[in-house]
């Protein structure tokens, strides 16, 4: 069993596609589909269903595709130790971030690290924060940056604070509000909100502040994203609260300082299992070194 066997599989079953997997490996179709079938015949059975629309993993596929990762993501390790070795980083490193972080340039960071380790390869997720823990446990993210209640610890990963701040109130320029300089939680009371989805870890910084209040609230809209949450707020068809530190990125709406308002803590984790030579030299742009952690 060769790691390029593994490598087409891995495409095959990321791209559902074996002409979209060909092109990904930069190899001709057939070749990718002949050593497919080579690795079939060795292990004794289908990794793929094949028809004319699509391609599928069999249950013997679904069983064979996490070993093959490993035993890529293994190998290309090793490469990046042996080159870390010899002073020079390479490999690979997977971040995940919020839509709304601020406690770091990103693109500034990610520009930096790339100018230092050109041979490091870097991709990037935006989602939201309990989604992009999973992923760094999981080993498909290798570092995340959150946005969680003061009173979260992310569970199962390494991590450290960033920054802490408060949620102020956003609305239409045209909202009845949009001329006070300060509310309380209660005066929003009546007031429909555009929020983020429910049981997610932004929502929850929102949904703790107002129990703690007292208040309750109807929340009309649930987004996904900050841009669009602002679009909505835009046309007057709700108002929401948004981190203060990423306010001034947008446009177009009135701020409101809330006198109890949510707090919030922008939180970077990293998995517990020791990290690569590229995460190692990521987080350095930090000044962190891995073992620098949150007591739990």
């Amino acid at each position: 069993m060769e790691l390029q066997q593994m490598r087409y599989v891995v495409a095959v079953a990321e791209t559902g596609n074996f002409t979209r997997a060909a092109e990904q490996c930069l190899v001709v179709q057939s070749a990718l589909s002949h050593q497919i079938a080579r690795l079939e015949r060795e292990l004794g059975a289908r990794l793929f269903d094949r028809t004319s629309r699509r391609v599928r993993l069999t249950p013997a596929g679904e069983a064979f595709l996490p070993a093959a990762r490993q035993s890529l993501d293994a190998a290309e390790r090793a490469r990046a130790e042996v080159a870390a070795a010899s002073g020079e980083i390479r490999g690979q490193v997977a971040i995940g971030a919020i839509p709304t972080v601020t406690a770091v340039d990103l693109p500034g960071l990610l520009e930096r690290f790339h100018a230092r380790h050109p041979h490091v390869r870097i991709s990037l997720r935006s989602g939201a924060s309990e989604k992009l823990v999973e992923r760094v446990r999981l080993g498909t993210l290798d570092v995340a940056f959150l946005g969680i209640p003061v009173n979260a610890r992310p569970k199962g990963v390494h991590g450290r604070e960033l920054a802490r701040g408060e949620l102020v109130g956003v609305t239409a320029l045209g909202h009845p509000l949009a001329g006070r300089e300060r509310v309380e939680l209660r005066d929003l009371a009546d007031e429909p909100f555009v929020d983020f989805p429910s049981g997610t870890a932004a929502r929850a910084q929102t949904d703790e502040a107002f129990a703690a209040a007292g208040v309750r609230r109807d929340v009309a809209f649930e987004i996904s994203t900050a841009d669009f949450m602002a679009r909505l707020i835009r046309q007057g068809l709700g108002i929401g609260l948004m981190p203060a530190s990423f306010v001034p990125q947008l446009t177009g709406l009135a701020v409101l300082e809330i006198r109890d308002a949510p707090a919030r803590m922008e939180h970077l984790v990293w998995s517990r299992f020791p990290p690569s030579p590229a995460t190692t030299a990521f987080l350095g742009e930090l000044g962190i070194a891995p073992e620098d952690v949150d007591q739990d």
